[in-house]
């Protein structure tokens, strides 16, 4: 997981957002479907990932990749990225993150409100290091109010958003989506806010 040079990653192609800068910071979810539509328009994107088996959806299968360990999943999801390994309960790897973010255009994570400053990777902490950075935080019920501390996954999401009451048989159980509906929704307007 190591990272490649500057001069071969991906944004180096081409596309709308070649030459900007986007660190990852998060495992599963909507931020790596957000990342991908980045990287997929040009935007050179950093994924840090945990020292043990890095993200989650490596192991998501099968169907596996051609290593036969990795599943196709996560790489549909991490096309066109780099990645970096961090442990962040390190205050070294910390304070390696923290560079990563002094050129950064964009940082994007979907951890639970709060973890990003214990870490002191929250956008407070960090503008002081780079004020042009724009910072994106996804989490399941907002950064703020009654059940802001609450995890969620896109099962909860469809289930606490209505979606769930609407597919399936008439007369039936609420059924999900066969898809992750909430994470892929979700990732989709975090790239195009940044986008914008």
């Amino acid at each position: 997981m190591a990272s490649q040079d500057k001069q071969d990653h991906p944004g180096s192609r081409g596309g709308p957002l070649a030459g900007l800068k986007v660190l990852e910071f998060a495992g599963v979810g909507p931020t790596p479907m957000g990342t991908m539509l980045l990287a997929d328009m040009g935007a050179d994107v950093i994924k840090i990932e945990k020292p043990e088996g890095g993200d989650d959806a490596r192991i998501w299968g099968p169907p596996y990749g051609p290593d036969g360990e990795t599943s196709l999943y996560f790489y549909s999801q991490n096309r066109n990225k780099r990645s970096v390994t961090l442990d962040l309960k390190n205050p070294e790897d910390v304070a390696k993150a923290r560079q990563l973010v002094l050129d950064a255009d964009v940082l994007l994570e979907n951890n639970r409100p709060g973890v990003m400053q214990r870490l002191g990777l929250d956008y407070e902490s960090l503008k002081a290091l780079n004020p042009r950075l724009l910072y994106c935080s996804i989490s399941a019920y907002g950064q703020s109010g009654p059940r802001s501390q609450e995890g969620g996954f896109d099962l909860t999401i469809q289930a606490m958003s209505g979606v769930m009451s609407v597919t399936g048989e008439a007369g039936g159980a609420p059924v999900n989506c066969g898809v992750l509906l909430a994470d892929f929704a979700a990732g989709l307007y975090a790239a195009f806010a940044i986008s914008a």
